[in-house]
């Protein structure tokens, strides 16, 4: 939290970094009998950025990449220096393969997330004390929070659909509710929490993360005339009419348009009770009915 050293260790662990942003060139080699790619590699950069990548993993990465080149065509020569043969290919002259290979070798991920484009050192000062937070661009949650140096427990997404596959259904349910309430305040307005809690309720209660939008509503529920009230009214009930299908017409949408008491609230409740009354009630005493007001009047 507090260590901005360790910070930028890890950023360089979470951002995505290619092959070409460390290398100060890659050059053909022609030689009589053979010809080659080198990289050089720049180790003040490497030093600087704070990465944790040498020429071996530069080796590693190349060959598990997909440029489909065997760890016996890429060689080590020192410290900064990875020299990649190619092979013969019957498809294409040599020269072709070289071109290939000298344009996407830069593309070429060594170290990092590949689903990450940058990560941003936060400093964080509310406290009173600096404290260190990243700010990271791209997916992969799960990547994110098995990485070490990263506290899981305190890493969040806006992604809903990637906390849904990486936490569970909970998770994406509060992530809607965070958002939403993120959203709203910083732009003046203020929502009741339990509104908002409906909505992601709603969105979430099939067990998947559905939005509010015309396949969403088809996923929540069968209703034609729920349906038919949000997009497309005529090509549902078309649809409706040409399969005969039944509504019952219970939920709120439906009986608004049905103009019909809906099934929630003071509208749930279908029973009535009928009391027993004294068919003599009994009469309500008056202020000024007793003697002490009575005054008689002699004539």
């Amino acid at each position: 939290d507090d260590d901005a050293d360790y910070a930028r260790l890890v950023k360089g662990r979470i951002e995505k970094t290619l092959l070409g942003e460390i290398s100060e060139y890659i050059e053909e080699v022609f030689l009589p009998d053979d010809c080659f790619i080198l990289v050089k590699l720049s180790l003040e950069r490497i030093r600087l950025l704070r990465l944790e990548v040498n020429a071996e993993t530069v080796r590693y990465s190349i060959c598990t990449s997909k440029l489909r080149v065997k760890p016996g065509d890429v060689a080590v020569h020192g410290e900064a220096v990875v020299c990649v043969t190619p092979r013969e290919n019957s498809k294409s002259s040599m020269y072709y393969v070289l071109q290939f290979l000298k344009e996407d070798l830069p593309k070429v991920v060594v170290q990092g997330i590949p689903e990450v484009s940058r990560a941003v050192i936060h400093i964080d000062e509310q406290s009173g004390k600096e404290k260190y937070k990243l700010l990271v661009e791209g997916d992969n949650l799960r990547a994110v929070m098995a990485t070490h140096g990263v506290k899981g427990t305190r890493t969040t997404s806006n992604n809903t659909y990637e906390v849904e596959k990486t936490l569970g259904i909970e998770a994406a349910r509060t992530t809607i509710i965070n958002e939403i309430q993120y959203t709203m305040v910083n732009h003046g307005m203020s929502i009741d929490r339990r509104h908002v809690m409906l909505l992601s309720d709603l969105m979430t209660y099939k067990g998947e993360v559905l939005g509010i939008t015309r396949f969403g509503l088809a996923k929540m529920k069968e209703s034609v005339l729920m349906l038919a009230s949000f997009e497309k009214t005529a090509d549902h009930l078309f649809d409706a009419a040409y399969f005969g299908q039944k509504d019952s017409v219970c939920g709120v949408s439906e009986c608004i348009i049905m103009g019909i008491p809906m099934n929630i609230g003071t509208g749930l409740f279908k029973l009535l009770h009928k009391a027993d009354r004294d068919p003599n009630p009994p009469k309500r005493p008056l202020i000024f009915d007793t003697n002490e007001f009575h005054i008689p009047l002699v004539t």
